[in-house]
């Protein structure tokens, strides 16, 4: 197994990452703004057995992460696990994997702006002050300083995670306190207004028993149907949990600290994912969520502070929330620059190639910049009626792309166990034959769900035209230009004949 060392040679990046920047990077990308404002609906769709869907995904992700982990241990020179699908399963589908991921990333990364935006104006409502006119100058902002968080150093954009996490984990953490302390006393709470919700919330009690209200554990308490769609919602929670494999080549360390990082991934999911979960059951019965006439739902960590006779929660909750949105969105610049900086170092264009050089500091400026500027698009989009309803739909598209994604990992994976390169006394896959199957297998049906849902379905639709078109060009680019190839080699070499 060749050292860190040898295999770095090739490697601009500094490795400023140590190991707590990584380990709170991975509990970043973990806990997302899903969580604080998205689980009230998860929990109205299949009741208490929510708990088991994000187990059970858990589980699978965390497969995927050691898949990622195993071929990240063995070259950690890698700024990208893109990288190993074009190993292994050629540069066509590399290609069609590195381009989809990075489009997916400026994707995600417009509604995340759009997010923190939406999240600062709510959060400065709570105290009525209205800032909704200056949505566009928030968004400019919030962009400008991650992009000049991340054009510093690769260690100050570990810093500013190691916080943004820090955030986020104390407040889950203190809601579960609270929750706890409420079940212990056995409190009993009134019917309140509660923020973000139409009409009053019914009176209660903190208790175990609210587990088991409406039908308790049942499997599907509301119908199969919905049952099934619980899946979609949660994995998509999850999404982004792979970004700690791309902070690797940049990591003090990697061999040592990239295992320990993986390998607790999932305990995190237990922690902050299923207690916080089960700590909000105990105090709102799952039967309480219900949806407002837009199709929203209220934050379940603000009806819990709520309920406790905190009416200021609204706030801090928001507070943590545009906390979570910033971290997503500093996250993905990071990615983002990363897959653009290794698309144009492997590029054929000398012109595109140009974005692939780090700057004085040893970042991918170019490419990040590059990459914020199409974020910063967003604004004009949303402005734009015609154009904003395509851009949704090409938003809701990415989320379908990245499961190709997934798939197209675990099958270079599998390649990379039956290859040459495979090291025994690596991070290696326990019953890898068995578990990559199942992650396979756990991708695609997941995709199936999205044909559940009429906001979903021509999401799902859009994602295979897309691996269609674009997969399909990039498998006949790449044999054409092997085809090329080989045709320029056999002229060399009938050349060199004849001059001999």
């Amino acid at each position: 197994m060749k050292s860190v060392e040898n295999l770095d040679k090739g490697n601009a990046m500094e490795r400023g990452l140590n190991n707590r920047h990584v380990q709170f990077i991975a509990i970043g990308g973990t806990i997302g703004t899903g969580l604080f404002l998205g689980s009230g609906k998860s929990i109205a769709l299949t009741g208490p057995s929510i708990i088991f869907v994000y187990i059970g995904v858990g589980i699978v992700m965390f497969l995927l992460m050691r898949a990622i982990g195993e071929l990240m241990y063995r070259d950690p020179s890698q700024h990208t696990f893109i990288n190993f699908i074009t190993r292994y399963l050629g540069r066509g589908w590399g290609t069609f994997a590195g381009w989809s991921y990075w489009i997916v990333l400026v994707l995600i990364g417009m509604s995340e702006i759009t997010a923190v935006s939406t999240y600062f104006i709510t959060f400065f409502d709570t105290f009525g002050i209205d800032l909704s006119r200056s949505k566009w100058l928030i968004e400019l902002c919030f962009l400008a300083a991650l992009v000049a968080i991340n054009l510093i150093a690769v260690k100050a954009f570990g810093e500013a995670e190691f916080w943004f996490s820090m955030i986020k984990i104390t407040l889950i953490c203190a809601m579960i306190a609270t929750a706890v302390v409420m079940v212990v006393i056995g409190y009993h709470y009134d019917a309140v207004q509660i923020t973000g919700h139409d009409g009053i919330s019914p009176a209660g009690h903190a208790g175990l028993d609210n587990l088991l209200a409406g039908g308790g554990f049942q499997i599907a308490p509301n119908g199969w149907l919905s049952f099934l769609m619980s899946f979609q919602m949660v994995f998509f929670a999850y999404e982004m949990i792979e970004f700690v494999g791309v902070t690797v080549s940049e990591t003090q360390n990697p061999r040592k600290v990239l295992p320990k990082a993986v390998n607790e991934i999932i305990v995190r999911v237990l922690i902050f994912y299923v207690g916080a979960l089960v700590a909000i059951m105990c105090i709102v019965p799952w039967t309480t969520f219900t949806p407002n006439k837009d199709g929203s739902f209220a934050s379940p960590f603000i009806m819990v502070f709520q309920y406790a006779g905190l009416n200021w929660a609204a706030a801090l909750v928001f507070f943590v929330v545009i906390t979570a949105a910033s971290s997503a969105l500093n996250s993905l610049l990071y990615s983002a620059g990363r897959h653009l900086y290794q698309l144009a170092a492997e590029s054929d264009s000398p012109t595109f190639r140009r974005v692939g050089q780090v700057s004085n500091r040893k970042v991918p400026a170019r490419a990040i910049l590059l990459s914020a500027a199409l974020i910063l698009l967003s604004p004009v989009i949303n402005a734009i009626p015609g154009v904003s309803g395509a851009f949704v739909l090409f938003a809701s598209a990415s989320s379908a792309v990245i499961i190709f994604i997934y798939i197209l990992t675990m099958i270079a994976h599998r390649r990379y166990r039956c290859s040459a390169d495979f090291i025994a006394e690596g991070f290696v896959m326990p019953a890898w034959r068995i578990t990559n199957t199942i992650a396979i297998a756990f991708f695609a049906f997941v995709y199936c769900t999205l044909f559940l849902a009429d906001d979903t379905r021509w999401p799902a639709v859009a994602g295979l035209v897309w691996l269609a078109v674009f997969g399909g060009y990039c498998l006949l680019h790449d044999r054409a230009h092997s085809r090329q190839s080989g045709r320029a080699g056999d002229s060399a070499a009938g050349d060199s004949a004849g001059d001999r």
